[in-house]
């Protein structure tokens, strides 16, 4: 029996079933591969923590607007209200809502960050986060600084209603302001981007690049397919099918990612008004 002494004696937690491949990978592995399966090579969703210690110069990012917290306008209820369910969130992630923004520097060269976090409500976008969105577009201005924001969203945050709905202009028209303004602004497409998100400034960027497989659109393809009564074509709204038909500018690794930056930052540098 010496053999289930030893099993019972391996800690809990040192394994991990990758959700593309469904192979079981050591945790270790996968967390030195910066949380991409060592099978497959599938992106694992990361925290805004996690993302922010993988993309930037270890201790550079400073947040700002930190204290910026969502209300409950509508007094909304679905299985708990929208209140309780907020308190829950912030609880769990440490969040005041799905996006963190602050200044940074990626191998050496300063920027303006947005890196949403789909921990908190599928980072949907409520006032909060578009308010976010849209003073880190005024910050870079401030700043004279280029921006980069980590897109990450189900879409908008229904038990906002309208309010939420109206973040896609806002945002919007922040984006369009600083590219008025002179700015340049890198978007990041990570898994998933969808809905009102990719919509309005998630689509915006003067580059637009993706994380491998990410899945990318306005609604799911179950949704798109049952609606038109068709076949999609295969690969239909990840990042590859993306970049094949235009809608991206390149694909690019995790591990490849801050040099990668660094390199667009440098060849694209913002001239200010």
């Amino acid at each position: 029996m010496a053999w289930m002494t030893r099993r019972r004696s391996i800690p809990d937690g040192l394994w991990m079933k990758c959700d593309a491949c469904g192979a079981m990978v050591y945790k270790r592995e996968v967390e030195q591969a910066l949380w991409v399966c060592p099978k497959c090579q599938y992106h694992f969703s990361l925290s805004s923590p996690q993302r922010i210690r993988i993309a930037f110069d270890e201790g550079s990012f400073e947040e700002t607007d930190a204290d910026i917290a969502p209300t409950d306008p509508l007094g909304f209820v679905d299985r708990i209200p929208y209140s309780e369910r907020l308190r829950e969130m912030q609880q769990q992630t440490g969040l005041k809502d799905a996006v963190v923004i602050g200044r940074a520097k990626i191998e050496g060269r300063e920027l303006f960050a947005a890196v949403m976090d789909s921990r908190f409500i599928m980072a949907s976008m409520g006032s909060v986060v578009g308010e976010k969105i849209t003073r880190a577009f005024e910050r870079a201005y401030e700043h004279r600084l280029p921006i980069a924001i980590f897109c990450a969203s189900g879409g908008a945050r229904m038990q906002e209603g309208c309010l939420s709905l109206m973040q896609m202009i806002k945002t919007s028209a922040a984006a369009r302001r600083y590219r008025d303004q002179g700015g340049v602004y890198i978007a990041i497409l990570t898994n998933p981007t969808y809905a009102g998100v990719m919509a309005s400034f998630a689509s915006l960027g003067d580059i637009i690049v993706a994380e491998p497989k990410a899945l990318i659109g306005f609604t799911g393809a179950r949704v798109i397919q049952q609606t038109l009564k068709a076949e999609l074509p295969a690969g239909f709204q990840t990042a590859e099918f993306m970049l094949e038909h235009g809608f991206l500018d390149r694909i690019i690794h995790r591990r490849d990612m801050r040099r990668e930056l660094a390199l667009l930052l440098d060849y694209c540098k913002p001239v200010f008004n």
